[in-house]
């Protein structure tokens, strides 16, 4: 990693040895950092997308259920920065909705569209907002979504720590799991959780590096990818298709892909994950995505 960026967990480190963390523990910590990439509204950093504007997709392409969060160019969002081996251009639109599902079901979903792909403007009364046709829609759910952001979206590179200390179980008895190799990963968190505003960017969205929300304990991308998986068990068992037809890779082999730290009025403290299995992402595979809502209101 760049040791610019390292050097910036100078306050973690200074924290967490005050709190008498012992040394080769809060090494062995700052060893799990990772890059990310902070998307901001302001400032003088590259542009590299907006929050909402026109729904661009090939004509062939079926409507989104979901709304269009924002769409990102992916040729400004290189590995070194965010973390993520994303394609080396086109365009990664992001679709989701701040609301619980049915089923641990995805509360949206991500499109990629290579570059050179012919496009035109998609005009679309999202199901997810308006309701299907012949059902009326819900006000609530109308206020929420006329919040969206529309703005444009400027690239600050960033650096994070783990926020979460435990391992959370997918099978009974459920039982969580420290973080295994740290010890004392609660108390690492804790200090990360203490320094982190000073230390990393403060903006909406988030590309790649660790997922947190207001109540971090388990990891939210584990948590996610549970959640797919639940998602799929359901479907299989009301489809009656075998289980394994529609297995997904193990928690620990998903990643961040997108993170946004909602603030809307009525949602406020709210986040979404956008999440994905590794190899999928190497494979420029975006099919399997999961999103995952967390509200603490």
């Amino acid at each position: 990693m760049n040791p610019e960026l390292l050097g910036r967990l100078r306050p973690f480190r200074e924290e967490a040895l005050k709190r008498g963390l012992p040394s080769e523990d809060v090494e062995r910590w700052i060893a799990t950092a990772r890059p990310s990439g902070t998307l901001v509204t302001s400032g003088d950093g590259p542009g590299v997308g907006r929050f909402g504007g026109p729904l661009m997709l090939p004509a062939d392409a079926p409507d989104p259920w979901f709304p269009l969060l924002a769409t990102l160019d992916c040729a400004g969002l290189p590995e070194e920065v965010t973390g993520l081996p994303l394609p080396p251009d086109g365009r990664l639109l992001l679709f989701g909705f701040p609301e619980m599902t049915d089923y641990s079901a995805s509360a949206g979903e991500v499109v990629y569209i290579p570059a050179g792909t012919p496009v035109e403007e998609r005009k679309t009364k999202y199901p997810c907002v308006y309701g299907e046709e012949g059902n009326e829609y819900d006000d609530g759910t109308l206020r929420i979504y006329e919040q969206f952001p529309q703005d444009e979206l400027r690239l600050t590179a960033d650096v994070c720590l783990p926020y979460h200390f435990l391992i959370s179980a997918l099978d009974p008895p459920y039982d969580d799991t420290p973080l295994p190799g740290h010890p004392l990963a609660e108390e690492l968190a804790e200090a990360w959780l203490e320094t982190s505003g000073a230390i990393t960017v403060d903006g909406p969205l988030h590309i790649g590096g660790y997922a947190s929300h207001e109540c971090t304990e388990a990891d939210p991308v584990a948590d996610a990818a549970q959640d797919a998986v639940r998602s799929r068990r359901f479907r299989a068992a009301q489809s009656r298709e075998p289980e394994d037809a529609l297995e997904l890779p193990a928690p620990q082999d998903w990643m961040l892909l997108a993170q946004w730290d909602i603030g809307l009025n009525g949602r406020e403290g709210s986040t979404l994950h956008w999440v994905i299995p590794r190899q999928d992402l190497a494979e420029r595979r975006f099919d399997r995505a999961h999103v995952s809502f967390f509200w603490n209101p």
